[in-house]
């Protein structure tokens, strides 16, 4: 049984995608500290957030809800780091081990989303 948000891997990876876009958007130029490199910290910083806020809810209906906000927020991070490759902030590579990693937290959440839906049916 899981006792803190801080155990559910999914938030763990998350964590972990945080890092690597604050990492990745300090080689920014300087003219995109207050646009995409704003952004996309913003929006990669909700997705543990909301795991977590989530997680402290009093029903499963409601994690459920934060769950889907924290989706909402990883689709805006793929966004954003595609228009990152295309103004050739970042390079392929870096571009394609953002975007696996976020995937893997995608098909995490969508995992962890039915699980619940599933025990809310017992």
């Amino acid at each position: 049984m899981i006792k803190t948000y801080r155990e559910l891997i999914v938030w763990q990876k998350s964590m972990r995608l945080v890092s690597a876009i604050y990492k990745i958007t300090k080689n920014f130029p300087k003219n995109e500290e207050f646009s995409l490199s704003s952004q996309l910290r913003r929006a990669v910083i909700s997705m543990p957030s909301n795991i977590a806020e989530g997680f402290g809810r009093k029903t499963p209906k409601e994690f459920s809800r934060f769950l889907y906000i924290a989706i909402g927020s990883l689709f805006e991070v793929q966004t954003q780091i595609d228009i990152s490759l295309d103004q050739e902030y970042i390079i392929n590579d870096t571009h394609k081990d953002i975007f696996d990693k976020s995937r893997e937290i995608e098909r995490m959440i969508c995992s962890l989303i039915k699980k619940i839906k599933n025990n809310e049916k017992k």
